[in-house]
């Protein structure tokens, strides 16, 4: 089993969280850099940790702060991200969110390399932002039913978090419906939205199996057979061995 989005770096005991993923049978972690401190951070934490691979960008929140961008394309990351428009927090301007994430965008078609969106309040500007990038799209902790028929229609991989879980999440389970079983992802976006089975701790990779268990009743497949096809959609999606 595999949690595609989690910062590790976030965690106040990362060794530890990811021994308990492996203890619950998560076997590979994507882990995020958000940014030039926290994926040099994150490369450190993934040192001597198999099957933990790391993906690196920067936030939306952290337009307006000069990261450099073309210092976070290391050869080692599998994909740019998470990346995109936050027009619902607005902690940057939004000229300096579409040109960071524009500028990304481009660096990623030039590296080969898959981006890790996340679009809040955003839905039209990203998709048409996203609209002539040729490479591989995921949608993380999909949220946005309003971008479900792009993602649909361009072929992105859609990536659900703990908030389907949710009693009130009705929208999300339904747009997990809709995805094609070669097209859906899972993630814990740890330490956020923790899965409503272990709501009000801090999330972590083990607890991704909360989420894939909802997700296969929601979509009435076996939960060992939903993991592991989206094992197989991860290592397509960001070119893991």
């Amino acid at each position: 089993m595999i949690d595609t989005h989690a910062h590790l770096d976030a965690l106040e005991d990362p060794a530890g969280a990811v021994a308990r993923a492996r203890a619950a049978g998560v076997d590979r972690i994507v882990a995020i850099g958000s940014g030039l401190a926290s994926t040099q951070a994150t490369f450190t934490l993934a040192e001597g940790e198999p099957g933990v691979v790391v993906a690196a960008g920067v936030h939306p929140h952290q337009a307006a702060d000069g990261e450099p961008l073309d210092r976070l394309l290391d050869d080692r990351i599998v994909a740019v991200g998470e990346i995109g428009l936050d027009f619902f927090r607005d902690y940057a301007p939004r000229d300096e969110q579409r040109q960071v994430f524009t500028a990304q965008l481009r660096l990623a078609g030039a590296q080969h390399k898959a981006v890790i969106v996340h679009s809040r309040a955003a839905d039209d500007e990203t998709a048409e932002l996203l609209a002539d990038f040729g490479g591989t799209v995921v949608l993380h902790c999909f949220s946005s039913p309003g971008l479900l028929p792009v993602a649909l229609d361009r072929g992105y991989f859609v990536s659900f978090a703990g908030n389907v879980t949710y009693p009130k999440a009705q929208d999300l389970r339904d747009a997990a419906r809709a995805v094609p079983v070669d097209r859906i992802l899972a993630e814990t976006d740890s330490p956020y939205l923790a899965p409503q089975q272990v709501r009000g701790k801090r999330n972590e990779p083990a607890y991704i199996v909360h989420t894939v268990a909802s997700l296969a009743e929601t979509r009435g497949e076996d939960a060992a057979e939903l993991a592991s096809r989206i094992d197989e959609n991860a290592t397509a999606a960001f070119g893991l061995t």
